[in-house]
């Protein structure tokens, strides 16, 4: 889709909101000054993908797909908000870089960036993507979500070696995976960048449900050094965070 035809989508959104009982395709043209034809196709598109309704006098409503999607950004303004000041106390106390992701199909999303001025580099951005298969955020959905969601996104992974240290056999992941099941944290150990060490752990939110995971980066030697207080730190503060989001656990 052409930025002039994304632009022309919001600005049906926009039009609509205005029209709880909906508009017909013509009235929507008339209102944003487009031609029928283009219109139309607009139209039957965003309602073939479930982002608009068609009632039976063919007006046109706000589709289901979108209130779906604002529950998802209005999770995550939530999950941000409150995560904010003990990534922030994370960070100042162990002196590294804190980070919180979530899981969009075969990656990890990242939401939230405490930067440290003593860690290392990293070239993970705020709203960036990396695999889930070689980052300690991505290996902690993949331990801590439910066995069917698992099987189904290894199944879809595409093992590409991004560093000599990168896991590339589904079978060594999911031994990994057992792993880090046991410790209650996910690690990568050098796979996503060559001299960074990580940590990772879980956020679920009142349902029980894995919402965001949360992790500690820095350069290997002295992340290693300290495994033991960061780790305790890490699951300390997603507890916290989990139980600000109604997680009691069973």
């Amino acid at each position: 889709m052409g930025v002039k035809s994304a632009e022309r989508v919001l600005e049906i959104f926009e039009l609509l909101k205005e029209y709880p009982d909906g508009l017909t395709s013509k009235e929507i043209g008339e209102a944003l000054g487009y031609a029928a034809s283009s219109t139309f196709n607009l139209v039957k598109t965003l309602l073939d993908q479930g982002y608009l309704l068609e009632n039976e006098n063919k007006r046109y409503t706000l589709g289901a797909k979108l209130i779906q999607l604002g529950a998802y950004a209005s999770s995550y303004l939530d999950l941000n908000k409150i995560a904010a000041p003990v990534l922030k106390r994370l960070m100042e106390t162990l002196k590294e870089t804190v980070f919180m992701a979530v899981l969009s199909d075969e990656d990890i999303v990242y939401v939230a960036k405490v930067d440290n001025y003593r860690s290392i580099s990293t070239n993970a951005r705020l709203g960036g993507r990396k695999p889930i298969y070689c980052t300690g955020l991505g290996k902690a959905f993949l331990t801590f979500i439910p066995d069917d969601q698992r099987e189904a996104l290894i199944e879809r992974l595409k093992f590409v070696p991004i560093t000599e240290h990168t896991i590339t056999k589904k079978e060594e992941l999911y031994d990994q995976i057992k792993t880090f099941k046991k410790l209650g944290y996910a690690v990568d150990n050098e796979e996503i960048e060559v001299g960074l060490w990580c940590a990772a752990a879980p956020i679920f939110n009142r349902n029980g449900e894995m919402e965001a995971a949360v992790s500690v980066s820095g350069p290997t030697e002295r992340m290693r050094g300290n495994k033991e207080m960061i780790v305790n730190l890490l699951l300390q503060s997603t507890k916290e965070i989990s139980e600000k989001l109604g997680y009691i656990r069973k």
